[in-house]
């Protein structure tokens, strides 16, 4: 980033709070502390993952993935934003703009996979407990991994080398404090039309594909639970799968918004897009630490191993 004395064609202004240039510092305040929220949080449950044996296991190793992500998500949009609300700092070079856009969607499309993931792992333990060992081993986890990160490339690199064929020729003004794709194509004054059916087939390929197959497999595991003939079987069952549906939920829901406000919403007001966008970028990361502790046993007892005086 640079100072706005600097701009050029080839340079973007990052945006903060619409009309409330003045009370930046004061935004600031509330945005860091869920980033600490998010970073002490998904760092402890990767902690925990990795030093409780008791947690070597598939529902585990994917959480820490999980987590994982959450925490690029939060590291990658955290330098701008600071930037712009405690400096001012709104210039943004279009490389320094790709290479942003890199980890942050590249994060995003990997939570997507890893809720997928998860989604397969709750309904192989749930309609085939007895194979569940011997379907997610640890070899099959890490090649899981390993895909994962290979589909995200394979998505997201074609939007980002197509970037470089635009031609900006400003004022580009973006509407948040980061690089968001959507947004930066819309800033250029040549063809963008390739660009945004490249962007669409990815949303299909990634959230188009992850949510049909994420809602069919729940549809078997309710249909799976129901055949349970004890009322507590049932509840134990359905208990395990509350926490990865509220990761769901809060991961999904303000992607799918901020998707269609950028492609549709041309009319709607700026703090919309703004509103949108740090829902979607923030709430996963600083939620899902807390969903995780609060409904899944063995979490929140590994949490308490950290403080052993609380017990």
């Amino acid at each position: 980033m640079r100072s706005l004395g600097n701009f050029t064609s080839t340079t973007f202004l990052l945006t903060g709070v619409p009309g409330l240039d003045e009370f930046h510092i004061w935004f600031s305040i509330p945005f860091c502390c869920l980033w600490v929220i998010a970073l002490l949080g998904n760092s402890t449950i990767l902690y925990v993952v990795i030093t409780d044996s008791s947690l070597h296991e598939p529902m585990y190793y994917f959480l820490s993935m999980l987590s994982a992500t959450d925490m690029g998500i939060t590291i990658s949009s955290l330098p701008t934003t600071l930037g712009v609300l405690w400096f001012n700092a709104r210039i943004i070079s279009l490389d320094a703009c790709i290479v942003q856009m890199f980890f942050l969607h590249g994060f995003t499309l990997m939570e997507s996979s890893v809720l997928l993931a998860m989604a397969f792992d709750r309904f192989v333990a749930i309609c085939n407990p007895l194979r569940y060992a011997m379907i997610l081993t640890n070899s099959r986890i890490i090649k899981a991994g390993v895909v994962i990160v290979i589909r995200m490339l394979f998505n997201l690199m074609p939007l980002l080398l197509l970037l470089k064929r635009l031609s900006f020729c400003g004022p580009n003004m973006l509407s948040h404090s980061y690089c968001y794709h959507p947004d930066v194509i819309k800033c250029s004054c040549s063809s963008i039309k390739v660009n945004s059916i490249c962007g669409l087939v990815a949303l299909i390929l990634t959230s188009g594909v992850d949510i049909p197959c994420i809602f069919l497999s729940y549809v078997l595991i309710i249909k799976s639970i129901l055949s349970i003939a004890s009322p507590e079987e049932r509840n134990r069952a359905f208990g395990t799968c509350v926490s990865h549906i509220g990761a769901v939920a809060i991961f999904y829901i303000p992607w799918v918004v901020l998707a269609l406000v950028h492609r549709f919403g041309h009319k709607a007001p700026p703090y919309v897009h703004v509103l949108i966008a740090n829902l979607h970028f923030l709430f996963p990361p600083v939620l899902n630490p807390i969903i995780y502790s609060v409904k899944t046993k063995q979490i929140r007892r590994a949490f308490l191993k950290l403080f052993p005086n609380s017990e």
